[in-house]
C-alpha cells in the first residue's frame, strides 16, 4: 500500500482503536507489581501511543501532501529519467517534455473542450539536465477549435518543501479554481504548470544555482519555459509568464520574478520568506560564494541591485504567520524602489497551511491573470 493510501490510513486508525480497547480491557490483569505485569503495561502504552502517532502522521501527510511515496519519505526516490531525442535542423526540442498521463478536472465534463484537462508530464532540462515530473492544466478554451491558433499566458505554480505536485491539484484545487474563475469572467484562461521546487530530491535547493550542484534557478528560468513553450501554445511575447508558490515555493516565486523579470512579469509568494535558509535539508547552498548568498536574500537584492520591472504579490496573516513583520518590511522596501510593483493579501488570522492558502488562491489567480499578456 502506498504512503498516501486511504486503506493504509484506515487500517492504522483501526489498529490504534483496537490497541486502545485492548489496553483498557487488559489493564486490571496487569495491575500487579511483577516484572511481567509492569512490562505488559509499558508495552501496551508504547504500542498504543505509537499507533496513534502513526495514524496522525499518515492523516497529516494525506492532508498536506508532505511526501508522495515511501521512497520520497525515506529519501530514496527512483524517478526514471526522460529520454531526450535531439532533432536536427534546429527544430523544437520535443524530447524535453513528455506527457505520461491525462485526467479531467474535478467536477468537469468528460470532454476537455468543456472541462479542461490535467496532463502529467515528465520534464528534462536541456541545459541543466534536471529531470522532474509536473502537472499541466489546460483550460477548456485551449481545446476549442475556434482557438486552434490562439496562445495562452502561463503560470508556474510551486509547492512548499518537501511538498507534492499532486497536492496543488487535489488539495489546493488550482485547476478547478482557475476554471471557475475564468468561467465567471474573473480571470483569463491560463495554462498552469504545477510542480514542486524540489527538483533534486531529497535536497531542498531553494531554487539556487548551487556551485558544482543542481542548477535549479537556471532550470526554472530557462529550461522549464523552453520545454513548455515547445509543447504547448504558450504566448511568446513579454509578459506571458507568471509564477506562484507557497512557503518555499513562495520564496522561489518572488526570487525568480525579481531575478528574471524579462521572463516572469509577475510573482506571488503565499506565506513566503525572503532569505534562503541554511539547514540540514539544504546543505551548503553557496560554497563560499558571497555574491550568490547575498542575491538569494531578497531584502539585500532590493537595496543593492537595480529594481526589477515586475509585479509582486505577498501574503501573510496578522495572527498565525511567522512572516508577518518580515512581509511588512518587504512591502516597504519594494515601495521605495518606485519601479517594482507590490500588492499584498493580509488576513486577520491564518496559519502556514492549506486552509489559509485556499483562501488566498482565488484572489491570487485573479491578480496574476490581470498582469499577464493575453492572447
Amino acid at each position: 500500500m502506498g504512503l498516501t493510501s486511504t486503506t493504509l490510513l484506515l487500517l492504522s486508525i483501526a489498529f490504534a482503536v483496537v490497541l486502545f480497547i485492548g489496553t483498557v480491557w487488559l489493564w486490571p490483569r496487569l495491575a500487579r507489581g511483577t516484572w511481567r505485569a509492569v512490562s505488559g503495561r509499558v508495552g501496551l502504552l508504547f504500542a498504543t501511543q505509537l499507533a496513534v502517532f502513526v495514524s496522525v502522521g499518515l492523516s497529516a501527510n494525506q492532508t498536506f501532501g508532505f511526501y508522495a511515496s515511501w521512497a520520497d519519505l525515506l529519501g530514496r526516490e527512483t524517478e526514471v529519467g526522460v529520454v531526450v531525442d535531439h532533432a536536427g535542423g534546429g527544430g523544437a526540442p520535443s524530447g524535453l517534455l513528455r506527457v505520461v498521463d491525462t485526467r479531467q478536472v474535478d467536477g468537469g465534463s468528460g470532454r476537455p473542450r468543456f472541462g479542461g484537462q490535467i496532463q502529467k508530464v515528465a520534464l528534462n532540462g536541456r541545459t541543466t539536465r534536471i529531470a522532474t515530473p509536473a502537472y499541466v492544466y489546460l483550460p477548456p478554451e485551449y481545446f476549442d477549435p475556434a482557438n486552434r491558433t490562439r496562445t495562452f499566458p502561463a503560470a508556474v505554480v510551486l509547492t512548499g518543501y518537501p511538498g507534492t505536485a499532486e497536492a496543488l491539484v487535489d488539495k489546493l484545487h488550482y485547476p478547478r479554481t482557475a476554471r471557475q474563475l475564468a468561467k465567471d469572467g474573473r480571470m483569463q484562461p491560463m495554462i498552469l504548470v504545477m510542480m514542486r521546487p524540489t527538483v533534486a530530491p531529497p535536497r531542498d535547493t531553494e531554487c539556487v544555482d548551487i556551485p558544482d550542484g543542481p542548477q535549479t534557478e537556471s532550470f526554472f528560468a530557462e529550461d522549464l519555459p523552453e520545454a513548455v513553450a515547445a509543447h504547448y501554445r504558450v504566448g511568446k511575447e513579454p509578459g506571458s509568464w507568471g509564477i506562484i508558490g507557497d512557503s518555499t515555493g513562495g520564496y522561489c516565486a518572488l526570487k525568480l520574478a525579481m531575478h528574471h523579470p524579462e521572463l516572469y512579469a509577475a510573482g506571488a509568494g503565499l506565506s513566503a520568506y525572503y532569505k534562503a535558509p541554511i539547514d540540514p535539508t539544504t546543505g551548503d547552498l553557496f560554497h563560499g560564494n558571497r555574491t550568490l548568498r547575498d542575491e538569494a536574500d531578497l531584502h539585500w537584492f532590493l537595496k543593492n541591485r537595480s529594481a526589477p520591472d515586475t509585479s509582486l504579490l505577498v501574503t501573510s496573516s496578522k495572527v498565525g504567520e511567522s512572516n508577518y513583520k518580515a512581509t511588512l518590511k518587504f512591502i516597504d522596501e519594494v515601495k521605495a524602489t518606485q519601479r517594482t510593483r507590490i500588492s499584498s493579501i493580509i488576513l486577520e488570522s491564518g496559519g502556514h497551511n492549506f486552509n489559509t492558502w485556499r483562501r488566498e488562491i482565488p484572489p491570487t489567480l485573479e491578480w496574476i491573470s490581470g498582469r499577464l499578456t493575453g492572447a
